[in-house]
């Protein structure tokens, strides 16, 4: 059967792109998405959500991904992170750094992504994807900073306002403010997939081994040095 790859769009229409892939013959679409937050879903989370019912009630084939936090060279939320530790010259930690999520390697999701279309378990279903280890905001931010070798004195910041904090974080770190404050959309809640064995699951029917959180991010920064030494 004929497939793609439809990683992540905002530029087109959902309606639209069905419409195309109907006309194509297209029969498999793998849509990556985002897990959803145990509470209040931002605008950028919903818009997510809302393409993967789209594409999946009415393409029967296609196949909704689900990540996290992905921990590589390309992402733009791993790389905010390193960014915001290598330039603060302390570790601001607002009252999100207690949520927890399960991040999970950029190579995995490559993987994940390549290998669904070829796996007749796949199709029509929604799965979560995600690394080995739950950990919080504030621990990931500290794993990270420990693999730089930047020692960060830890400030508790009682107040967190997305709007502010982004605007702030996007000067910093040199991305689009857009992109930050809907990266930060979501972290006053848990983001943890929908079964506590996902990442066996996952494992399971992808046939792979996940990388743990500490080897993801030694392969994330030793591929963005390679891009950019």
């Amino acid at each position: 059967p004929r497939s793609t790859l439809f990683p992540y769009t905002t530029l087109f229409r959902s309606e639209n792109f069905v419409a195309a892939c109907r006309r194509a013959g297209i029969e498999r679409v793998v849509y990556l998405g985002g897990i959803e937050p145990s509470g209040r879903r931002s605008v950028h989370m919903r818009s997510r959500l809302e393409v993967e019912r789209i594409l999946m009630e009415s393409l029967p084939g296609a196949t909704g991904l689900r990540a996290s936090i992905v921990i590589g060279a390309g992402s733009p939320s791993f790389r905010l992170m390193v960014r915001l530790i290598e330039r603060i010259p302390v570790l601001p930690l607002p009252p999100w750094r207690r949520r927890r999520t399960q991040p999970i390697a950029e190579r995995d999701v490559v993987q994940c992504l390549a290998r669904t279309p070829l796996i007749d378990a796949t199709a029509g279903r929604s799965i979560d994807l995600v690394g080995p280890d739950v950990l919080t905001y504030g621990e990931m931010l500290s794993g990270i900073a420990g693999e730089l070798g930047i020692e960060r004195p830890e400030v508790d910041l009682p107040i967190f306002t997305a709007p502010a904090f982004g605007a702030v974080a996007a000067a910093i770190a040199g991305a689009e403010t857009d992109l930050v404050r809907a990266l930060m959309g979501s972290l006053n809640a848990d983001v943890l997939p929908r079964s506590e064995d996902a990442a066996m699951e996952m494992s399971e029917l992808f046939g792979l081994k996940p990388l743990g959180f500490t080897r993801a991010v030694r392969r994330a920064l030793a591929d963005w040095e390679r891009e950019e030494p």
